[in-house]
C-alpha cells in the first residue's frame, strides 16, 4: 500500500488527525515508538471544555510566580538544567500577558476548543466508548470567596463568547460536590462541558476505529526527516518510511526533528503529573479545579484522579517522587475523606509554546511537511478540530479560517 501521508505521533492529536484523513479517503500511516495514546495523552485531567480558551499567560501573572513556585501547593517548578532555555521562553511568555494578546489567543483557541465535545462523540460513534464522554460542569473552587468574581478578564472573555457561567456560594457548592472540604467558600461553575472518563481508553478506541478505516500503525522511533524526491522519508530506528506528505504530531519531541530542517522553536516540556486513587472512598460529580493549587480532580473509570503541576524539566529527566506526597497532601486538603491508598503516580510532558497555541498547518518552505503539535494544557480539547483542519489542509480542501495564529514561523 502506498501511503500518501505519514503521521509522526500516535497521541490524541495524531489519532484525531489520522481519523479525519481516513474519513477523507487519504491513505495514512501512523508511526510512534509506543502504543497509541500512551504518552502525554494518557494522563490528563479529562476536561473537555469548549470554554477553556484562556491562555496561561495573563496580565499580572509575573506577580504570582513566587507563590506558584514556593507557596504551599507549589504547582510550578523549574529543573536546574532547563534555566538557560527557561529564561528566554519565560520572557516570551510574560510578553504574551497583555489583555490584547490574551484576547487574540482566546479567539484563536476558541476555533479549536469550541467543537470538541461534538467531534469526540462523532469519532466515538460506532465504538463501545460513547459512555466515556459524559456531560459535566467545570467547577472552579475558591477558598477565598473574594477572589471568585465574574468580572475578571478570564471569565469576562468566556461570557462574551457565550459560556454559561454562574457564581455560587458554599452551600450550593456542597450540594453539587458533597465530598469537597468545607474550606471552599465559593465556586464559579462553567457549563456546557464534558469530561473523559478514561483518556487512555478513548485513545485505544480511536486507534481501533482508525485501523478499521485502513490506517496503518507502525511501532518505531522517528530519528530524522529528509527530502526524498517529490516526497519525504522518515528514518526510524528500525526502518525507512516514504510518503508524499508528513505530519509532525509528536508533541514535545517534534522540535528536535524539525531543528535540522532550519526551524528553532520555543517549545518546552512542561511536565504534568497525575495521582490516581483506585479505592478513593469519595466520588466527584464534575471536573473540579482547586484554583489555589491549580489541581483538577475527576472521577475516572480507574478511580479518582488528581492532575496538575507544571514542571519545566528536560524531556528525559526522571519522575520526581516528591510529587506523590505533594499530590496526596493536596488531595486530602480537597477531600477530607479521601482514601489515598493504593495510588499510582504518572507523569507526562505537555508541549508548551509561550502563547499556549499549537503549531498547526503547512510549514512554509518545506512543501509536503505539516505541523500539528504544541497544544500545551489543551491537547485533549483541541485535538479533534486540529485533526479536522489539518486533514483539510493536507487534502487541499478550501479553508474558511485563518491559520496565521498557529503558524510554526510566528516566533521567528
Amino acid at each position: 500500500m502506498t501511503h500518501k501521508v505519514t503521521i509522526l505521533g500516535a497521541g490524541i492529536v495524531g489519532l484525531c488527525t489520522a481519523l479525519s484523513l481516513a474519513e477523507r479517503g487519504i491513505a495514512t500511516r501512523v508511526i510512534d515508538r509506543r502504543a497509541p495514546g500512551r504518552e502525554t495523552s494518557y494522563g490528563n485531567a479529562g476536561v473537555i471544555s469548549p470554554w477553556s480558551v484562556i491562555p496561561q499567560a495573563m496580565p499580572g501573572i509575573w506577580r504570582q510566580i513566587p507563590h506558584l513556585m514556593f507557596g504551599a501547593a507549589r504547582p510550578l517548578s523549574v529543573h536546574p538544567k532547563v534555566w538557560p532555555r527557561m529564561i528566554p521562553w519565560g520572557l516570551r511568555f510574560l510578553w504574551q500577558g497583555s489583555e490584547a494578546r490574551v484576547r487574540a489567543s482566546a479567539d484563536a483557541m476558541e476555533l479549536l476548543c469550541g467543537p470538541s465535545i461534538e467531534l469526540y462523540r462523532r469519532h466515538l460513534a460506532g465504538t463501545k466508548g460513547a459512555h466515556l464522554i459524559t456531560d459535566s460542569l467545570y467547577v472552579h473552587a475558591f477558598r477565598d470567596g473574594s477572589r471568585a468574581t465574574l468580572d475578571s478578564l478570564d471569565y469576562a472573555i468566556r461570557r462574551e463568547k457565550g459560556a454559561e457561567i454562574e457564581l455560587i456560594g458554599a452551600d450550593h457548592l456542597r450540594r453539587i460536590e458533597p465530598a469537597l472540604t468545607r474550606d471552599f467558600a465559593a465556586a464559579i461553575l462553567v457549563g456546557g462541558q464534558a469530561r473523559a472518563r478514561s483518556p487512555g481508553q478513548i485513545c485505544d478506541l480511536l486507534a481501533e476505529k482508525a485501523k478499521g478505516l485502513g490506517v496503518e500503525f507502525v511501532t518505531d522511533s522517528a530519528q530524522r526527516i529528509e527530502r526524498d524526491g517529490q516526497g519525504w522519508s522518515v528514518i526510524g530506528r528500525t526502518g525507512r518510511y516514504t510518503s508524499e506528505k508528513v505530519v509532525v504530531a509528536l508533541g514535545v519531541w517534534s522540535a528536535s526533528l524539525l531543528t535540522p530542517l532550519g526551524l528553532r522553536l520555543p517549545l518546552m516540556a512542561e511536565r504534568g503529573y497525575h495521582l490516581e486513587f483506585s479505592e478513593p472512598g469519595v466520588e466527584v460529580n464534575n471536573s473540579v479545579l482547586d484554583v489555589d493549587a491549580k489541581l483538577v480532580a475527576s472521577s475516572m473509570t480507574g478511580g479518582l484522579r488528581l492532575a496538575g503541576q507544571a514542571e519545566f524539566a528536560p524531556i528525559d529527566a526522571p519522575v520526581d517522587p516528591r510529587k506523590q506526597r505533594l499530590l496526596e497532601r493536596l488531595g486530602r486538603a480537597m477531600f477530607p475523606e479521601l482514601n489515598t491508598t493504593p495510588a499510582q503516580l504518572w507523569m507526562g510532558r505537555r508541549p508548551s509554546f509561550p502563547d499556549s497555541r499549537p503549531a498547526l498547518g503547512a510549514i512554509a518552505g518545506l512543501d509536503g511537511l505539516y505541523a500539528n503539535f504544541g497544544h500545551s494544557h489543551y491537547g485533549l480539547m483541541m485535538a479533534p478540530k486540529s485533526g479536522e483542519i489539518l486533514a483539510d489542509v493536507v487534502g487541499n480542501r478550501p479553508l474558511n479560517v485563518d491559520l496565521a495564529p498557529f503558524s510554526v514561523h510566528r516566533f521567528a
